[in-house]
């Protein structure tokens, strides 16, 4: 899955010791691009993303996987981001051009104005 957004805040790494050894993980939160912007919260686990590599006010794209999982009857997400791109410069805030009506003037051939011709066949 992927997302685009602005990145609004990096929060702090946080590490710790598990039965699997040490482990670290950091979080961040991007705003949408969107008409109505939401706040999306991603993780990132160990050091697979330099998430330093980015300023907060940057327009980045996300790649994640969305996992859930159960514990004592509650369900919880997490959305593992395991890529982070700077989105191109000329992408940002356009929206999608919009295609003009058809009009008898665009026609790749001339209209008869008489319509009680035969048909050829």
């Amino acid at each position: 899955m992927e997302l685009e957004g602005k990145l609004i805040v990096k929060l702090d790494p946080v590490t710790g010791e598990g039965r699997n050894g040490p482990w670290k993980k950091q979080s961040f939160v991007i705003e949408t691009l969107d008409n109505y912007p939401k706040k999306v919260c991603f993780t990132i686990w160990g050091d697979r993303v330099p998430l330093n590599n980015f300023t907060e006010s940057d327009t980045i794209r996300v790649l994640f996987d969305a996992e859930s999982r159960e514990y004592n009857g509650n369900w919880y997400t997490d959305l593992k981001c395991w890529k982070i791109e700077l989105s191109s410069p000329g992408n940002v805030g356009q929206a999608p051009m919009e295609t003009p009506p058809f009009s008898a003037d665009d026609a790749p051939f001339e209209l008869d104005s008489d319509p009680g011709d035969d048909l050829p066949f």
